[in-house]
């Protein structure tokens, strides 16, 4: 079965650019750029280069070295070895702010505003304008909008951006990158937590800015978006360039081998099973705003998708049944008995286990290493009395690292440090520790490669083979189609569908989710 964020190859002029075969000269070009990190090998002698006026797309599985090769051009990392040339004059950026200097900014994977700060002080972040006795907060305001507005992005520049939503906060960071008008803009997984609508915003952001002569480094795990915007692609694995081709030659299945090493046989890993008893059984709940009158129920031996358009509530539904959201009517029983979930230590007593929409925020605490991440749910198998044990902390994470195949260069790497894809797997592994009945997962493959969200389906298969019942909620519709066997849709706080694996279509799932079915 092929990836399922494929769509082949566009049709001549579909998304693509004619000027992707012209030589336009190098605006940036990467020689032998080696980097090493503890026991990992990050890059080994990567030649990559970027055009005048296009939109090149790197791609590669999560820890390929993707991300490092674009924090080096951004001036973020320092290369062991190697040259950087922009506009044929070799460069050596000692921080981010050279490299701006130098016309290159980059958007992170991970949202980093400043939460506290309004959105215009965050779009321009060391650059507020300013007049005789201070800010000059109406151009600022001004400013700010005029770049969210080539985003088509409708936010009141005054909010303050930690009380965004991810998907805005995400598309605020993107502002920030545009305000600098920088000569390459570089998005590391921008998309990742963006609605359709706001990828296809950025999408025409990024066409108009390549047809001015602005150069884009693009790097996204969906493939159908390389499709979409690019005019190159290069591969990387294992840190080494695998190939660089222009994009209508970049047959799909060619590239997914090109990244993993090896087909993709069975993407989803899906496994056919008879569900057993209900294990949570959900009646009336709403939390007296959004969510109304909520009714389910989640059986062993199953996963049951939940889909919805971002703001219907699918986060919210997860958030409460965990106890991290105000229940104001409804009921929950588990395994046949009425239960009070008031906070997430009353969820975790009675055996449910959440993997977050925001995995560095929410799931792990990136400072710590992978050991006491791994350890951070199941202190009782790791203490005696009080005390942490340390061999005993050890070896839970050992198990756990080898079962779930965890790359990295030793227990005690920051968590930090660890690929997307690595990441998400020590939130599961850390859950796996206690031994869940119920798992709820929100976009659990939200930023993670394609070779990662494979090995994520399967182990989510073989998690309700063993018993266990699952309920995962994303906006990626061709995961939820194929990994889930019942199907859930909510649409403004209600669940307004449910659907056997049989009756689920994506067109159908996307017709109660847009209302048209009430």
């Amino acid at each position: 079965m092929s990836p399922p964020d494929g769509g082949g190859v566009p049709a001549s002029g579909e998304g693509t650019s004619a000027a992707a075969t012209i030589d336009r000269g190098s605006l940036l070009r990467m020689e032998g750029i080696g980097k090493t990190y503890p026991g990992v090998r990050a890059l080994d002698g990567v030649d990559f280069e970027v055009r005048f006026g296009e939109v090149h797309a790197l791609v590669g599985e999560n820890g390929s070295g993707k991300s490092t090769l674009m924090k080096i051009a951004a001036g973020e990392v320092q290369p062991d070895e190697g040259r950087i040339y922009v506009r044929d004059a070799e460069a050596s950026f000692r921080g981010p702010s050279q490299a701006i200097a130098a016309g290159i900014a980059a958007t992170a994977q991970e949202v980093a505003l400043v939460p506290d700060l309004t959105v215009a002080e965050n779009v321009l972040l060391g650059r507020l304008p300013r007049r005789r006795w201070g800010i000059d907060w109406p151009a600022a305001r001004r400013q700010a909008a005029e770049v969210m507005a080539s985003l088509e992005l409708d936010v009141d520049p005054m909010a303050f951006a930690g009380r965004l939503s991810l998907d805005l906060q995400q598309m605020v960071s993107i502002a920030q990158s545009l305000s600098l008008q920088s000569r390459l803009l570089i998005f590391d997984e921008a998309t990742s937590s963006l609605t359709e609508d706001q990828v296809e915003a950025l999408f025409r952001t990024i066409r108009r800015l390549r047809d001015n002569g602005t150069s884009v480094v693009f790097i996204s795990h969906r493939l159908r978006e390389i499709y979409s915007v690019a005019d190159r692609v290069t591969v990387l694995r294992d840190g080494k360039v695998v190939n660089t081709l222009p994009v209508e030659e970049a047959d799909q299945a060619a590239v997914t081998r090109m990244m993993v090493g090896r087909p993709l046989v069975d993407y989803f890993g899906k496994q056919e099973m008879e569900r057993g008893p209900v294990v949570m059984s959900v009646r009336g709940l709403g939390d007296g705003n959004l969510l109304k009158d909520i009714s389910f129920d989640v059986h062993a031996r199953e996963i049951v998708g939940l889909a919805g358009l971002v703001g219907a509530g699918r986060s919210e539904l997860l958030r409460m049944l965990f106890g991290l959201h105000h229940t104001a009517e409804g009921e929950i029983q588990m395994h046949g008995a009425q239960v009070r979930i008031r906070e997430p230590r009353d969820a975790i007593k009675h055996g449910l286990a959440l993997v977050p929409e925001d995995r560095r925020r929410s799931g792990l605490v990136p400072m710590l290493t992978l050991r006491h991440n791994l350890g951070m749910a199941a202190k009782a198998r790791v203490t005696e009395g009080f005390i942490v044990t340390r061999s005993e902390e050890r070896a839970l994470a050992t198990t756990y690292v080898d079962r779930l195949q965890i790359k990295s260069a030793s227990l005690e790497t920051p968590v930090s440090m660890l690929s997307g894809g690595n990441q998400q797997k020590v939130v599961v592994g850390k859950w796996m520790a206690v031994d869940p009945r119920i798992w709820l997962l929100d976009e659990p493959t939200r930023g993670v490669d394609v070779g990662a969200k494979a090995e994520i389906h399967r182990l989510l298969s073989d998690l309700a083979a063993s018993g266990m019942g699952i309920l995962m909620s994303s906006s990626e519709l061709t995961d939820l189609l194929g990994v889930c066997d019942r199907f859930l849709v909510m649409f403004r706080g209600r669940m307004v569908a449910e659907l056997s694996r049989s009756e689920a279509t994506e067109e159908r799932v996307i017709y109660y989710a847009t209302g048209q079915g009430q």
